[in-house]
């Protein structure tokens, strides 16, 4: 459908409100707002556009059910941020202290890597060379 123009916001389940915007900032995003509503939710938003829905109802947990269990189930497994440079932003996660998920991975149009929240949530980085 052509009315669809983009991705608004993402929602992302965590557990302490405090914990996610203090470790989010360390990637760029800013707090917006909440938490807000019955759920309830607050808001960050990184200078690029992307915003982030926190969710703040999460159950105890160290397992990310959608990635660290042998049964598959559906849902959202990551996201996918574009870098201009993955190099550059390795050193900056790594002078944040914040470990890679695995190693850097070579693809056709470019490379990736992957880190975990304090949620266990997966955020995928690329580094995507065009083609025309």
């Amino acid at each position: 459908m052509e009315q669809i123009t983009r991705i608004n916001h993402y929602g992302l389940r965590v557990k302490d409100l405090d914990i996610a915007k203090a470790f989010y900032a360390q990637l760029g995003f800013n707090y917006v707002a909440g938490p807000l509503g019955p759920e309830p939710v607050a808001i960050v938003e990184h200078p690029s556009g992307i915003n982030i829905n926190f969710i703040l109802n999460a159950a105890q947990t160290d397992t990310n059910v959608l990635m660290d269990i042998p049964t598959k189930h559906t849902g959202y497994t990551h996201i996918a941020l574009e870098v201009n440079d993955a190099d550059v932003m390795i050193e900056q996660l790594s002078k944040r202290n914040i470990p890679l998920s695995g190693e850097l991975m070579q693809h056709i149009n470019g490379r990736s890597f992957f880190i975990r929240d304090p949620d266990k949530n997966v955020i995928e980085f690329i580094e995507y060379k065009h083609v025309n």
